[in-house]
């Protein structure tokens, strides 16, 4: 069988899985990106992410992953809803965190994939991952043609936007690589100009991760500056911002995935309820989801931020 058929087979198979894109790279050391990245982090950029300083050469190098692979497969899964949270003055989610943790759903349809894979081609070298290794996937689904680097800094696809995951599998299965497509954000700054706490460079492309408010509210754990005061959009997990304000959005489409939907109940709480939250109710409407990650203190901590600021804002306004 030639490259193309397995291609074909691999696509087809990838979008029967739920997969809404597919495309494939060589493998091969990323000189260029290697570059940017060590840039981005002498900048420090990354904050408190010090793990991002490890494994360099497993990022910019995909055959020290998987030794003798020769290429690298992109796949994004779409997660965008029209569902939102009911009270408009509710803390707010970023939506990929509506339901159940995406590692778990989409690793389920690559280990699909790769068996179905050695099934149709033989026993090939290759390992799958859903940003659970050092992979500057982003990167490689430019590379492949799925999208281009948008100025916000997320993959941006023009028939899809941007509201999707991205996975990879790295084998040693020799495929025709696709080619990369055109910026095509142009002379656009909207995802700049919407940022509230100014985390993209004025250019755009560069994100000053140590500044964005989807790292201040999961990644962080220290406390949030008081110098974000007033600056978070509201957000108790995560942010979508960037995304909202980004034209490209207007071409999503609402997802068909049902471990996405949001837990029964949870956009109908009110901002009182989330004030409130017990570890019970988080316990519950966050069994297996991202949200998890930040745990119910670091949840906690983030909404005792949000309440200071209203605080110190009704404060003002009462002295006016």
């Amino acid at each position: 069988m030639n490259q193309s058929k397995y291609k074909h087979l691999i696509e087809k198979k990838a979008t029967e899985l739920g997969f809404s894109g597919i495309s494939f790279a060589k493998a091969e050391h990323m000189d260029a990106e290697a570059q940017r990245l060590e840039e981005w982090l002498a900048g420090g950029h990354h904050g408190t992410m010090g793990y991002m300083e490890n494994h360099f050469d497993l990022r910019t190098d995909p055959t020290k992953l998987v030794p003798g692979a020769k290429t690298v497969i992109s796949l994004m899964y779409n997660y965008y809803t029209e569902d939102t949270q009911h009270d408009p003055e509710a803390p707010k989610l970023a939506m990929y965190a509506y339901g159940r943790d995406y590692h778990k759903v989409v690793r389920k349809s690559l280990k699909h994939l790769m068996q179905y894979v050695r099934e149709e081609v033989g026993d090939i070298n290759g390992r799958a991952f859903v940003d659970s290794a050092p992979i500057l996937e982003r990167d490689w689904a430019r590379r492949s043609g799925l999208g281009w680097v948008g100025k916000h800094s997320l993959l941006l696809n023009p028939k899809k936007g941007s509201y999707f995951f991205l996975a990879e599998i790295i084998c040693d299965l020799e495929i025709e690589p696709d080619s990369p497509i055109k910026d095509h954000c142009g002379t656009c700054t909207r995802c700049i100009d919407a940022c509230p706490t100014d985390a993209i460079s004025e250019e755009g492309y560069v994100m000053d991760g140590s500044k964005c408010i989807s790292y201040l509210t999961i990644e962080r754990k220290d406390g949030i500056p008081t110098e974000y005061k007033d600056l978070m959009g509201d957000y108790m997990f995560g942010c979508d911002i960037c995304q909202q304000v980004c034209p490209w959005n207007r071409f999503a489409k609402q997802h068909t995935q049902p471990d996405f939907l949001p837990k029964d109940g949870m956009l109908d709480m009110s901002r009182k309820d989330w004030m409130e939250i017990t570890e019970d109710v988080f316990d519950r409407i966050f069994f297996g989801s991202p949200v998890k990650r930040t745990g119910y203190e670091g949840l906690k901590r983030n909404l005792k931020f949000l309440d200071t600021c209203d605080e110190s804002r009704a404060s003002e306004k009462m002295n006016e």
